[in-house]
């Protein structure tokens, strides 16, 4: 079997904390739309268009559910099935027999990938059908605003709050962007520098066969190989990184609290038209939505492009060790690969739990998060209302980011 050489490729990286991204932003949703909703209750035609997109999106959550128990499935397919069979095939010395499994694993790739690239056309979709949901709310603001005749001193006032939030939220923005290319720095620092230090220990490259390219993947190729510098070339990267990433959560959470903070001033600038002031709230409520859903379907690329690179990388093992007739008769490289055999199993049990908790939470928005369209908001008394409105804003203000703990950031990049 000639020596594995695979580089650490650095186009793409799936991390576990893809569950708590998805969450919050499920989440979010679900109580964005259902503030437009209790917004936009006094104006029919809006209150049913709000209704139709919360119905669709909540069928979107039931059908991504879906596709992440196929996940789930895959990853108990490949622990159960794929490895034990190249086990076997590497101890009896039946490359045919690895390429049958290798092919039949390929079958089960083919069909996720052909589901996620259908869940995320479906989520392009009903971003379009928000926008224009969101064009007839804007639609009928303008119209309000022309029937309002006068602005008091209060309104130009919260006009002029108005503005330096959304300045602040732009300058929080830039500052999210600039932390996000100083990661990507530090991760392609981190990734060239497994690279070369792959190159020195031979299991390592089986193993780049086996397992996808992910930040705790790169760190196992540190803890395979013990050379001057390495220990402190991956601490300090690794502090860096854990650094870069609490300070994104934290402009992250100050940018959601922004929004919300501006949603309320939006509310009191047309404090003598409550109308006019609630379809104000309810514009940014759906550009909220639209940022969610968008958030939601980058996952689902991400999700796309990992199963991609394990169907190439399964392909490329089977081309580079089981088209001879036999393997190898080198006793230390078969047990290098089974050893590596059993670190991918580690990493794909991890994976489909991880995948078993994202699926959980679209199951519970699926199903509970829009009760609230069982009620019409036109049915409710001035106080009920009021009382809702609060409730829910109170919950949207307790969704954070959750910002990683050091000791999260390292077991992140040490463990398969």
């Amino acid at each position: 079997m000639a020596e594995s050489k695979e580089l650490i490729v650095s186009d793409f990286s799936w991390s576990p904390e893809f569950v708590q991204d998805l969450h919050t932003s499920a989440e979010r949703t679900a109580l964005l739309y259902h503030l437009s909703y209790r917004c936009l209750g006094s104006i029919p035609k809006l209150e049913r268009l709000i209704r139709e997109q919360a119905v669709e999106t909540q069928l979107l959550f039931g059908s991504s559910e879906t596709v992440l128990m196929k996940c789930v499935g895959t990853s108990s397919n490949l622990v159960t099935s794929l490895f034990p069979g190249l086990k076997q095939a590497i101890e009896m010395n039946k490359p045919k027999l690895a390429v049958t499994y290798l092919e039949k694993t390929k079958t089960w790739i083919d069909d996720i990938i052909r589901a996620v690239d259908d869940i995320v056309n479906r989520y392009d979709q009903q971003n379009q059908r928000v926008a224009e949901c969101i064009s007839d709310v804007i639609q009928e603001q303008n119209e309000t605003e022309v029937r309002q005749t006068q602005q008091s001193v209060e309104m130009k006032r919260v006009e002029t709050a108005v503005a330096n939030l959304k300045e602040e939220l732009e300058k929080n923005a830039k500052d999210i962007e600039e932390i996000e290319k100083t990661n990507q720095m530090k991760n392609s620092e981190i990734q060239k520098c497994a690279v070369n230090v792959s190159r020195k220990k031979h299991s390592v490259g089986i193993l780049s066969s086996l397992v996808p390219h992910t930040p705790s993947f790169i760190n196992s190729i540190y803890n395979a190989i013990t050379a001057p510098g390495v220990d402190d070339k991956k601490y300090d990267l690794s502090v860096e990184l854990s650094r870069l990433t609490s300070e994104k959560r934290k402009l992250q959470n100050k940018e959601a609290k922004l929004n919300v903070e501006l949603i309320d001033l939006q509310l009191k600038l047309d404090s003598s038209n409550i109308k006019q002031g609630l379809i104000q709230a309810s514009v940014v409520h759906l550009k909220d939505v639209h940022s969610c859903l968008s958030e939601i379907q980058k996952i689902l690329v991400q999700l796309k492009k990992f199963w991609e690179k394990v169907e190439f990388m399964l392909e490329r093992l089977k081309n580079k060790h089981f088209v001879n007739e036999f393997l190898t008769d080198d006793h230390d490289t078969r047990n290098q690969f089974l050893q590596s055999i059993e670190i991918a199993i580690k990493f794909w049990n991890t994976f489909g739990q991880n995948c078993q908790k994202a699926n959980s939470i679209l199951y519970v928005q699926s199903k509970d998060a829009y009760q609230f369209l069982e009620t019409s908001p036109s049915s409710l008394s001035e106080g009920h209302w009021k009382e809702q409105y609060e409730t829910v804003m109170k919950k949207l203000n307790q969704i954070n980011f959750q910002e990683p703990s050091t000791a999260a950031i390292t077991e992140c990049h040490t463990d398969i």
